[in-house]
């Protein structure tokens, strides 16, 4: 062939553009293969009941559909003829490229055989490589299409909806009809297609020889010669690692597989009589089982190659050779690869050290980096892929491994580090192009003996572009591009490779020097392109079940350090997408973000079980300081004190401290081993901080803060240890206890992970603070909120005791008393630990719950004075021998005594509360204490109701005369219908009934004043009559401090009690004298000298006396 002949034939460029286009075909049939085995995915009409007898009619009938004579079986069809269309076109016209890539095939792969070219991988690699790939290209393209099963339906449906829509068949029909059918079976036609491309296609494969014996080496043999080692003699340190083919090294051992299986699968002639062919192959068919032809489309290859060469003559001896291959690779193959996996983790590992100590060892040595990337991607395709399709193995633990996390992190590790110093590479190969490559190549040109004018004019310009580089490019960051120098040596290698060429390229001279330029063109201007070439694990977004069952073996914490790995192998996966199949985007999409979601949640599981279960140990250990284990700290503290027998059913306690005691460090405690794991468990968190998947950021720590957000949230309530049943709960003090343990870790935990831990804890603790979680799930507001009220203040009125002087609810000793201890729960201390626990806005939603029984409360008290209106309105204006006839007309008076004390009990409970929150407030917001209690001047009854809002949400416990809160729940429980004037009214009245009923309580033996500075009634707690008459008047805008009608009612009651000649019915008299001293110092509205104005001094004086006079208990506190 003339050389003007071999210019115009374009082999190069031809083979470029075929490779690219015949992987978007390639993709394209595999997404509709996928798209059509999918139900969710597939045609609907494709699964319509409708559509089966046509579907059925066309597949029996076709290619010969006639669409006129057959309207009785394709009615359905000529139905949806429009959707049909639509739906089906891009399938279609996917068919239609396979059909129109087949002839350019044809075209290309005649005219290399005409041009007898030459192929050797070590001196035309370009060339040899893009012939080969075209090849095996085609050919998974034809066994890809077989695998189609609904082609035929596909083809025949669109064919006859087309012909239905536009009156005329589709022009192409007929030969792509022709196609399908020819490659039924494709193993029988495919042979026959490259029957004359044999010798080419063996010549290429042949030159493999080399390389795969290289890359099929075990790894003791890879030990003995010291692979991807740098610890070398220390003048070879620096020595750049070269050698004559550069990108030979670095070739895949799979895609050599590939071409090598099925390279001889369709030209079996070359094994008839060629032992290095038959070498060769059997050394492909023993390292694998299967081979891929896209993704996760794979034949078993001893399986399909014994079929075909059983179906040919001559062929018995290969068809042993297949057998026997086939069993060496079973029993072999595993251990082979296990034994280099092995050798490649540590290998790696210590290449990557000492690149990291020594980044500038990165540009001599740039050649082992892409060799070990290579073999690791290798040895995970190879795992990945036989995990996946090898189901019927009786050994399934040969293709499982526990520690692929860490050769899938190392290389992780050597991709970061190419990026990371890719300007050490830069200013080396800059130099090393212009200083060496381009001296050796001008070398190289000078010594040829025949060196034609194009070829001449070509070589020439490599050495110039060469040798124009300078420093200064790469200081100034300016881009490189050498893709027109590459595609120039593209070009001359197809020149060059024909039979008589002008310029033989025979001399391994001219191909070893460009293999050299090549390479380091490529460092310079396409390191991303380079790292993905030899690294790329994007195939393994469709293996999905291999990698979710490598992930489980994360449960053995020295693994835990390298298993990001498994979500950053997730960034690869946008790098499968092909420009030609943009449909598959939102599939492959959502499946790296759920495969990189999934790991990421086991990663993020296992880690906050590993605090969660730290936390708890803090907690045990914290729970040995409380106070009910002071017993056994006090007894430890005394070393010289006898040891004491336990008493019986007292638990054996050790001295808080012992578990830090230890004789040999190498006995380890679960402790230990939590903070192990956490140790390793944050080296995987903390490798990136953040890393992209299709677009998408992902940030690992979030996942961890997430994960303990919910799970910290639900030990937190476990601790309290509520149960509704026996209404059992922890004491917020212990609760706070446990909680401090708790933030401590979690807070240490921030020193180990890139974690906002006061983020995280503030998110915590202000779920606490509302009455539900983000799950919905209740928190310790609404436990405790439900304990109080439904435990605490229901057992007031029976065996609880409110005591002024110790400021809390006791338990009054009696028969059927509460199981618990009120005063542990209501002290001032545990008051000031629940405000800890759930801060301003719990004790907000507490005190709203209290105010909205006091409101229904009130509402009860309203009910009853409308019962006795008449009565009560003739007792406030009546004279004295008029009021015993009235009162004997009350109904419900002790009720309303009860309900008062009630409220009496919620109010008192409620400022219990609010001190607690207004010393936590004072300790954590000191400075806003003082703003805050300037406000308290502001609240009189006079104030409206916006002031008293503000006030309500600035107070942080601060008392005031008159109480927001109760003055906005009284405000909301105005009697329906009633005026304002008829509500005053009741409130006034409501103030009478209680006057006047006072005198009841004296024949009441609970209602005697007691040592705990009140009654055992809790008759003291009616004081908070003050507190309700003054929200009332202030909801009426009605001024309480001239109103002295309830003083003056109850002062004439109690005045009439000691004319009363039944002495038991006034026994208690003075006890209750004492209450109305009680009332007057609780006001702030009324003083001692309006009640003495209304009742004498000397009584009340006389009262003190008597009720402090021979005590029945230890003593008598005297009221405040």
């Amino acid at each position: 062939m003339s050389l003007p002949s071999v210019y115009g034939d374009k082999l190069a460029e031809k083979l470029t553009l075929l490779n690219e286009r015949g992987r978007g075909v390639l993709v394209r049939v595999y997404h509709i293969k996928k798209t059509c085995s999918d139900p969710r995915t597939r045609p609907p009409f494709l699964g319509d009941k409708a559509m089966e007898a046509s579907a059925k009619f066309i597949q029996k009938k076709f290619p010969h559909l006639d669409v006129r004579s057959s309207t009785q079986h394709l009615g359905p069809v000529h139905r949806d003829k429009g959707d049909i269309v639509r739906v089906l076109a891009p399938f279609y016209h996917t068919f239609l490229d396979v059909l129109e890539f087949r002839d350019h095939v044809y075209e290309l792969l005649n005219t290399i055989d005409a041009s007898q070219c030459f192929f050797d991988i070590h001196i035309n690699y370009d060339f040899t490589k893009g012939y080969l790939d075209l090849v095996v290209t085609y050919v998974s393209l034809v066994l890809l299409l077989a695998r189609t099963e609904e082609r035929r339906l596909l083809l025949g449906l669109y064919h006859c909806a087309h012909e239905m829509s536009h009156g005329a068949s589709e022009p192409g029909f007929a030969r792509l009809a022709q196609m399908v059918l020819e490659y039924e079976h494709p193993l029988k036609k495919l042979p026959e297609e490259f029957g004359p491309h044999t010798k080419a296609v063996s010549s290429a494969l042949l030159s493999l020889r080399a390389p795969l014996a290289r890359r099929c080496q075990d790894a003791e043999q890879w030990r003995r010669e010291q692979l991807l080692s740098l610890l070398g003699p220390a003048g070879d340190m620096l020595s750049p690692a070269t050698c004559d083919s550069m990108a030979c090294e670095y070739l895949s051992l799979e895609v050599m597989e590939r071409w090598i299986i099925l390279g001889f699968l369709v030209c079996p002639g070359a094994l008839a009589a060629a032992p290095p062919c038959q070498e060769l192959w059997r050394q492909a068919l023993q390292g694998t089982l299967f081979v891929t032809l896209l993704r996760d489309e794979a034949i078993a290859v001893h399986k399909v190659t014994e079929e075909l060469l059983g179906g040919l003559k001559g062929y018995g001896k290969r068809v042993a050779d297949v057998k026997e291959c086939r069993d060496h690779a079973v029993a072999h193959s595993p251990a082979l690869h296990r034994g280099r996996r092995s050798f490649l983790r540590g290998a790696v590992r210590e290449l990557v050290a000492l690149l990291e100590d020594q980044p500038g060892l990165l540009g001599p040595k740039a050649l082992l980096v892409f060799v070990a990337l290579s073999l690791c991607r290798d040895e995970v395709s190879w795992l990945s892929r036989h995990a996946e399709h090898a189901t019927k193995t009786k050994s399934p633990e040969d293709f499982a491994d526990s520690r692929i996390a860490e050769l899938l992190f190392a290389l992780e590790q050597l991709r970061a580090l190419v990026r990371r110093h890719r300007r050490v590479l830069s200013r080396y190969h800059r130099q090393y192009l212009a200083r060496f490559d381009a001296l050796v190549l001008s070398d190289v040109i000078q010594n040829l003996s025949v060196c034609p004018e194009e070829e001449s004019v070509i070589l020439s310009s490599f050495v110039s572009s060469l040798s124009a580089l300078s420093a200064k490019e790469v200081d100034d960051k300016e881009q490189f591009d050498f893709t027109a120098l590459r595609l120039d040596w593209f070009r001359l290698q197809a020149y060059t490779s024909v039979a008589k060429a002008a310029l033989p390229l025979v001399s391994r001279d001219v191909g070893r020097a460009m293999n050299l330029v090549v390479f380091h063109t490529r460092l310079l201007d396409q390191p991303e392109e380079l790292l993905d070439e030899v690294s790329d694990l994007s195939h393994l977004c469709f293996y999905p079940r291999p990698l979710e069952r490598m992930c489980v073996t994360l449960e053995e914490p020295s693994m835990l350090r390298f298993a990001i790995a498994f979500p950053l192998l997730c960034a690869h996966f946008s790098r499968c997408l092909h420009p030609m199949c943009p449909e598959e985007y939102p599939q492959l999409e959502a499946a790296a973000l759920g495969l990189c979601h999934k790991f990421l949640e086991e990663l993020a599981r296992v880690g906050s079980g590993c605090v969660l279960d730290a936390c708890a140990e803090q907690h045990n250990l914290s729970q040995q300081l409380l106070q009910h284990c002071a017993a056994t700290i006090s007894r430890a503290r005394g070393k010289k004190t006898p040891k004491q027998p336990p008493r019986k059913g007292d638990p054996d306690r050790d001295k808080p401290g012992t578990e830090s005691q230890r004789r040999d460090r190498t006995l380890t405690t679960n402790m230990d081993k939590l903070h192990l794991t956490l140790a390793e468990l944050s080296l995987s968190l903390n490798h990136v901080p953040n890393f992209t998947v299709f677009g998408h950021k992902v940030t690992p720590a979030e996942y961890l803060s997430s994960h303990l957000e919910t799970r910290l949230t639900r030990a937190i309530v476990a601790m309290a240890g509520y149960s509704q049943a026996t209404q059992e709960v922890a004491r917020p003090s212990e609760v706070l206890a446990g909680l401090g343990a708790y933030m401590g870790l979690v807070q240490r935990l921030g020193q180990l992970v890139a974690l906002d831990t006061g983020r995280l804890l503030r998110a915590v603790l202000l779920q606490q603070s509302h009455p539900r979680d983000a799950s919905g799930q209740p928190t310790l507001t609404a436990i405790y909120t439900d304990w109080y009220l439904e435990a605490l203040l229901r057992q007031a009125s029976t065996g609880v005791l409110l005591s002024p002087a110790l400021q809390a609810f006791t338990t009054v000793p009696r028969e059927e008393q509460p199981p618990f201890s009120a005063a542990e729960f209501s002290d001032i201390s545990e008051m000031r630990a629940l405000a800890e626990l759930i801060g301003p806005y719990g004790m907000k939603f507490l005190s709203e719950n209290l105010m909205w029984h006091v409101g229904s409360q009130v509402t009860e008290l309203k009910k009853l004075v409308a019962e006795n209106m008449d009565t009560l309105v003739q007792l406030r204006c009546c004279r004295a021998e008029q009021r015993p006839a009235l009162l004997s007309r009350l109904t419900s008076a002790e009720n309303v005594l009860k309900r008062m004390t009630i409220i009496g009990e919620i109010l008192s409970f409620r400022a219990m509360a609010q001190q607690g929150l207004r010393e936590a407030f004072s300790q954590h917001c000191p400075f806003l204490m003082g703003p805050s209690s300037a406000w308290r001047t502001v609240v009189t009854p006079d104030t409206d109701q916006v002031t008293l809002s503000i006030f309500e949400l600035v107070a942080a416990g601060i008392p005031c005369e008159v109480d927001p809160a109760l003055v906005t729940a009284l405000a909301g429980n105005r009697t329906e219908g009633s005026s304002p004037e008829e509500d005053y009214k009741v409130s006034c009245l409501l103030l009478v009934f209680v006057a006047v009923s006072l005198p009841q309580l004296a024949a009441d033996p609970a209602s005697l004043y007691t040592e705990l500075d009140g009654y055992n009634n809790n008759l003291h707690s009616a004081k908070a009559i003050v507190q309700v008459s003054a929200a009332l008047f202030t909801v009426h805008n009605k001024n309480i401090e001239t109103h002295q009608e309830f003083l003056l009612l109850a002062s004439v009651s109690l005045l009439q009690l000691g004319q009363e000649p039944d002495k038991v019915r006034a026994r208690n008299r003075d006890s209750l004298v004492l209450l109305l001293h009680l009332i007057v110092a609780e006001s702030s509205f009324l003083t001692l000298d309006m009640l003495e104005s209304c009742f004498p001094y000397v009584l009340l004086r006389n009262a003190f006396r008597e009720v402090c006079r021979d005590p029945p208990g230890p003593g008598r506190a005297l009221p405040h």
